[in-house]
């Protein structure tokens, strides 16, 4: 017996001396990846590593892996992990407010930033206020919409991003990362440079960084189908971001390629900013590019192109040495002779953060998007007005809906009040979409509702409302003290109208709509949610097995059905998905059979979308049965059947 029992420990051991060695193979292939900027190939590394060991390393990289490719949903979930982790630095408090913010949390956000603050003694008073004032802001704007009716440009938008779209002659010109079915349909967000090992370069089908494609430029004529835009720019990766003179035979875009000498430090990988181009339309056909005067691919990028009316001047922007911080606006003035002067940096509009699609209307309106002002989440974008000596006043926030707790830029009007921008706020078709914007009347709909705890029945203060509406247009707003929401809608439409909460699963009410309403009307929806309670035991009602089989049942199939809809709705959460058996039997082999039964329905789920990661089986056995019918009790079928159930419990939220 001693020899069995150590002869089992020694088993034991080497079992898990065996995970944490491969824990630990992972984890070194997993850094390779992300030290490439390849991080949705080490995302999926760093979680296979932290489900073997849940280390802090695993778990900071996975979160800021979600961070880079702006999946702020699951980064959220993993900063939450990872502050309450022994060891962790300050900076993740910083990382999990943004993603807060991004999630339009506003009320948590403004706790953790204030957590970092305490914790960062760098940060002065002035720069927590701007970030708490944002989030106040944020919350009027939201209960505060201006009248825009926002679309979704879905014969324009795909799964991957899609933004900076621009009139041309009689279509529109915009940026992709799709897979194009002209090119390689091996499948590969905007981002600004590549990097990787000095012995190999880039895969020229698959950007590391998202998975997609390369950026490229793409048009869509009127009534005709979309196509690759006709211009031979002499690179295999990124093409993006053009605009045009007003004739439409010049045009100015962004583009990476590979230089001759790439400035790279030992044994650290190199890195490709993008640069600006220049081509002309000769007899129908796009010259070969010619570079920007201030493009210097080794030390920075010049990017987001934009071209005055009058073709006299260039705004871009750069992260070049000498300006306030990350990516700044500048200005070049054309020379007679044709060449571009010196740069100038709009000191007036540039923050330390972010400066991005600087663009003129049709009169002295100036518009940009920043991360470094008051604003509602990653990029907003802002308004000023400019004079004819090129004095700037203070930029205003272009309020919501315009603007959103995610990324909104590449605004360009088509008239006055109308025109596209760029966002990848919730309710789009991929990464960043097209969207196209007009003012409108006021409505004459409404919808309102309160948020309640499902167990409780008391109202939720601060749960995030969203409402979507069929042309893939998405408004959200924050719960007030009496969990009351409302919001207005448009005529003859559709609506979805999903609410959830930290701590929370989601909820979605039955769909509604104004259509057939002929007065004004304000429909009525409340929304329950279940708390989340890490661990507990949720059963899974009429999930039954036949007296020693293993197959879903088709009155299991319509349970389990449901549970696959939860982990949709809540794509952050994990579970662990238990099967018990009756006493009946070798208690061994109902150990082998409730496992079986457990790995059949976790299957079941997998096969209907749900990632393999996010799901446990576990076998019970006879170990945990809810009646007395144990060994050598007699019981009744049905007694019997009781135990024979599937649960699960949530293991991460």
């Amino acid at each position: 017996m001693k020899k069995t029992i150590r002869i089992s420990i020694t088993l034991a051991l080497l079992f898990v001396q065996g995970q944490i060695v491969k824990a630990q193979y992972v984890l070194k292939e997993a850094d390779a990846q992300y030290e490439l900027f390849n991080y949705s190939k080490a995302v999926k590394l760093y979680t296979e590593a932290y489900q073997k060991k849940k280390s802090l390393h695993a778990t900071e990289r996975v979160a800021e892996c979600y961070r880079l490719m702006q999946d702020y949903q699951q980064a959220e979930s993993w900063f939450s992990l990872l502050t309450g982790m022994e060891g962790v630095g300050s900076d993740a408090f910083l990382k999990y407010a943004d993603a807060l913010k991004h999630n339009a949390k506003y009320s948590e956000a403004k706790i953790q930033y204030a957590r970092y603050a305490a914790l960062e003694k760098s940060i002065n008073s002035s720069q927590l206020a701007m970030w708490q004032l944002s989030c106040d802001s944020a919350v009027k704007w939201m209960q505060n919409p201006k009248m825009i009716t926002i679309k979704n440009e879905k014969t324009l938008n795909s799964e991957q991003s899609d933004w900076a779209a621009v009139k041309y002659n009689d279509g529109i010109v915009f940026t992709s990362d799709r897979a194009d079915k002209k090119e390689n349909s091996e499948k590969n967000v905007n981002r600004p440079f590549l990097k990787f090992d000095g012995s190999k370069l880039p895969d020229e089908n698959v950007y590391g960084w998202t998975g997609n494609k390369y950026l490229r430029l793409y048009e869509q004529k009127q009534k005709d189908s979309l196509n690759l835009f006709p211009i031979n720019a002499g690179t295999n990766y990124h093409i993006g971001a053009a605009s045009f003179s007003v004739d439409g035979n010049e045009m100015f875009f962004t583009l990476t390629r590979i230089p001759d000498k790439i400035k790279k430090g030992k044994k650290e990988p190199g890195t490709i900013n993008i640069e600006i181009y220049s081509s002309k339309r000769e007899n129908g056909i796009w010259t070969k590019p010619v570079p920007f005067r201030y493009n210097k691919v080794n030390d920075y990028s010049v990017g987001d192109p934009f071209l005055t009316k009058d073709g006299q001047k260039l705004y871009f922007v750069s992260n070049m040495p000498g300006g306030k911080g990350g990516t700044d606006i500048y200005v070049s003035n054309k020379n007679e002779d044709g060449s571009w002067g010196d740069a100038k940096n709009l000191s007036d509009m540039n923050t330390p953060g972010n400066e991005r699609s600087p663009m003129f209307d049709h009169a002295n309106g100036f518009y940009f998007s920043s991360d470094g002002r008051i604003g509602m989440g990653g990029l907003d974008i802002f308004k000023t007005e400019t004079s004819e000596n090129e004095v700037f006043t203070t930029p205003q926030n272009m309020g919501y809906p315009l603007n959103s707790a995610d990324d909104d830029f590449a605004l360009v009007l088509d008239h006055k009040n109308e025109g596209y921008f760029a966002s990848n706020r919730a309710g789009g078709l991929g990464s960043d979409d097209i969207y196209t914007f007009i003012e409108k009347q006021i409505m004459a709909f409404k919808l309102e509702g309160k948020v309640f705890d499902a167990k409780t029945n008391l109202p939720l203060e601060n749960a995030i409302v969203s409402l979507s509406q069929s042309n893939g247009s998405t408004l959200k707003v924050q719960t007030d003290p009496a969990g009351h929401y409302q919001f207005n809608l448009n005529e003859n439409a559709d609506y979805a109208v999903e609410a959830g909460k930290t701590n929370y699963r989601s909820a979605i009410a039955e769909d509604l709509t104004t259509k057939g309403l002929l007065a004004s009307s304000t429909l009525k929806r409340d929304l329950f949610l279940e708390p989340i309670i890490i661990g507990k035991a949720i059963k899974l009602e009429n999930i039954y097995y036949d007296f020693d089989k293993s197959n879903i049942r088709a009155d299991a199939s319509v349970e389990l059905d449901k549970l696959v809809l939860i982990l949709k709705e809540n794509p952050t959460i994990w579970i662990e998905l238990g099967s018990h058996t009756d006493s009946r039997g070798n208690d061994q082999y109902n150990q082998w059979l409730s496992q079986k039964r457990a790995n059949s329905a976790v299957q079941y789920i997998i096969d209907r979308g749900i990632d393999k990661s996010r799901i446990t089986a576990k076998g019970y056995g006879e170990s945990v049965l809810l009646n007395n019918c144990s060994n050598g009790i007699k019981c009744t079928e049905a007694a019997h059947q009781l135990n024979r159930r599937t649960e699960f419990k949530i293991t991460k939220q």
